[in-house]
C-alpha cells in the first residue's frame, strides 16, 4: 500500500497544482477593472481616493481601480460619456452645465459638505462680518470660474454691484496678493489657503478666511459621478464601488489613521512638506465631515438646488435643469 501511494504521489501533486492554478485564474478573472478620474491633481483634497487604492479597499471589493489625476484639460463628464472613465469626480457647476447640454450624468455622493473655495485676506484689514463689508475691497476672482459666480451672488445678496468693489482677475500666481495689490484672494481653503497662511505667518502676518457658506451661499463642490447608463445597467457594481470608496474616505478622515493617510498622500504629492500636508489634512477633514454624525457622501439636496438657482440667475444655464432628478438617493451609504 505504501509503495502504491508513492507511485501516484507525483500525479496527485501535479493535479493539485493544476487545480490551484485554475482556481487562481478564476478568482483573478472575477476582478473588475475600472477607471476613476479625479477632478484635480493628487493632493490631500483627494486623500480618501488615494487611501482607497493604497490600502486595498477597492481590491477587497473585487475591483481593480485605476485612479487617475484630473487637470483643466480633462473633462470628467466627457470621459464618462465616451467610456474612458467609469466613475469620476466633478463639481456641481460641471454637472449642472453638462445636464443643461443634455448629458446623462448621475451624482452618487457628495464629498465636500463645505465648499473649499473661499477667500483669504490679511487680519490687519477690517474683518468681513457681514456682506456689506465687501464694499470698496479689491477682490480677486477667476473670470469664468465658479468663484466668480459665487462672488457675484454674494454681492447681489449684499445689494452691491461690481461698481461697489474692485474685481481683479487672478491666475495661479499669488504675487498680486503677496504684494497687497489685491486685498481678498480666492483659494481652496485646504490647499492654497494653508500654504498662504503659513507663508504670511512666517512673515509675522495673520489672516482671515471669508467663507461664503457663513453667509448662506452653499455652492456644492466635488461629488462622485457616473453615467446614467452605468446606474441603469450595472447597479450592483455602482453600489460595490461606492461602498468601497466611501469606507476608505471614512477611514481616511479618522484622526486615528492620520499617519497612514499622510504616508499614502506623500507618495503622490512629494513636493509638499510634511507639516503643510498635515495641516491640509486637518482642514480637509473639517470640510468633508464637519460634524461627527454626518456620513461622508451625504448629498445636501438644498445646496444642490441653491447651486442650480445661482447658475440660472447668473445665466450660466439656459433654464432650470431639475438637478434633484440626477441625485442618486436610494441609500448606497
Amino acid at each position: 500500500m505504501k509503495s502504491r501511494v508513492c507511485k501516484y504521489a507525483p500525479w496527485l501533486m501535479v493535479t493539485m497544482v493544476t487545480i490551484l492554478f485554475f482556481f487562481a485564474v478564476s478568482v483573478q478573472a472575477k476582478t473588475i477593472k475600472l477607471n476613476y478620474r479625479l477632478k484635480w491633481l493628487f493632493n490631500t483634497s483627494v486623500a480618501g481616493d488615494i487611501f482607497a487604492k493604497d490600502q486595498g479597499y477597492f481590491k477587497a471589493a473585487g475591483l481593480d481601480v485605476t485612479v487617475k489625476e484630473g487637470s483643466p484639460e480633462k473633462n470628467v463628464i466627457n470621459e464618462l460619456e465616451l467610456g474612458y472613465a467609469d466613475f469620476g469626480v466633478a463639481s456641481a457647476d460641471q454637472v449642472i452645465r453638462a445636464q443643461d447640454k443634455g448629458a446623462d450624468v448621475m451624482v452618487l455622493a457628495q464629498l465636500f459638505q463645505v465648499n473649499p473655495m473661499q477667500w483669504i485676506y490679511r487680519a490687519d484689514q477690517p474683518e468681513i462680518k457681514k456682506l456689506a463689508n465687501l464694499k470698496g475691497r479689491r477682490i480677486g476672482i477667476t473670470f469664468g470660474g465658479n468663484d466668480e459666480t459665487i462672488m457675484k451672488t454674494l454681492l447681489a445678496e449684499a445689494g452691491l454691484s461690481a461698481r461697489d468693489v474692485i474685481l481683479s482677475g487672478v491666475r495661479f500666481d499669488f504675487t498680486p496678493f503677496l504684494k497687497k495689490e489685491v486685498d481678498v484672494w480666492p483659494v481652496y481653503r485646504n490647499s492654497q489657503g494653508v500654504i498662504l497662511q503659513d507663508k504670511l505667518g512666517r512673515a509675522g502676518e495673520s489672516v482671515y478666511f471669508f467663507n461664503p457658506a457663513d453667509f448662506g451661499v452653499n455652492f456644492v463642490a466635488n461629488s462622485i459621478v457616473t453615467s446614467g447608463k452605468m446606474v441603469r445597467t450595472h447597479p450592483a457594481l455602482v453600489k460595490t464601488f461606492l461602498k468601497a470608496l466611501l469606507e476608505a474616505w471614512e477611514a481616511a478622515m479618522d484622526p486615528a489613521n492620520q499617519i497612514k493617510v499622510l504616508a499614502a498622500v506623500k507618495k503622490k504629492d512629494q513636493g509638499v512638506s510634511d507639516d503643510i500636508l498635515q495641516q491640509q489634512l486637518v482642514i480637509t477633514r473639517k470640510l468633508i465631515k464637519p460634524h461627527k454624525n454626518i456620513k461622508i457622501g451625504r448629498i445636501d439636496v438644498n445646496a444642490w438646488k441653491q447651486t442650480e438657482n445661482i447658475m440660472f440667475n447668473e445665466k450660466q444655464i439656459k433654464a432650470p435643469v431639475g438637478i434633484v432628478s440626477r441625485l442618486e438617493l436610494p441609500g448606497y451609504f
